[in-house]
């Protein structure tokens, strides 16, 4: 088992079902919200489909800045996206809550924050041996996240992103 203190960035990458506002500075007719396609994809005016699956925010917006000058609409557009919900990243909690349930991950969400939307410790729980189980580079690895000690300011806690389980396992008397 690894420390949390070394776990990776989350992932802030679009897919199915995920929302986001695109806005291009002085061209407000260009400016709309967007629902990813079940194909990865948006339908973007004057561009037709783009696939954003996979890709993050400024990913995005270099897509949609990069194709507008190609495309000679618009020579210096100024596009920013702005994330709205991202319902494609989904976590578990299990064990020792209230609630153990499936979660959207919304963006700086932490271990601490997915154990309270699950109703919290229940009485039992053993807090500091929470398992985050989260896969790096195809591996499925497992960190240990001491939530007693982040709660109390002497850890840090964890950013989660999509796919990450969390288990609350019951003290031992």
């Amino acid at each position: 088992m690894i420390d949390a203190s070394s776990v990776q960035t989350p992932d802030r990458s679009f897919g199915a079902g995920d929302t986001f506002d695109v806005r291009i500075y002085g061209h407000e007719e260009l400016s709309s919200s967007f629902k990813v396609s079940d194909d990865g994809t948006i339908n973007f005016p004057l561009l037709g489909p783009l696939k954003v699956a996979g890709l993050e925010s400024s990913e995005v917006e270099a897509l949609i800045q990069q194709t507008l000058v190609e495309r000679k609409l618009l020579k210096e557009p100024h596009v920013s996206v702005f994330v709205t919900e991202q319902f494609s990243s989904r976590i578990r909690v299990m064990g020792a809550v209230e609630t153990p349930g499936t979660f959207v991950v919304r963006s700086g969400m932490t271990v601490v924050e997915a154990i309270g939307l699950a109703g919290g410790f229940t009485d039992l729980a053993d807090q500091n041996e929470t398992i985050l189980t989260r896969t790096v580079d195809g591996a499925r690895q497992r960190f240990r996240v001491p939530v007693k000690d982040v709660s109390r300011g002497q850890s840090q806690d964890v950013e989660l992103r999509s796919g990450d389980m969390i288990y609350v396992p019951e003290r031992v008397f």
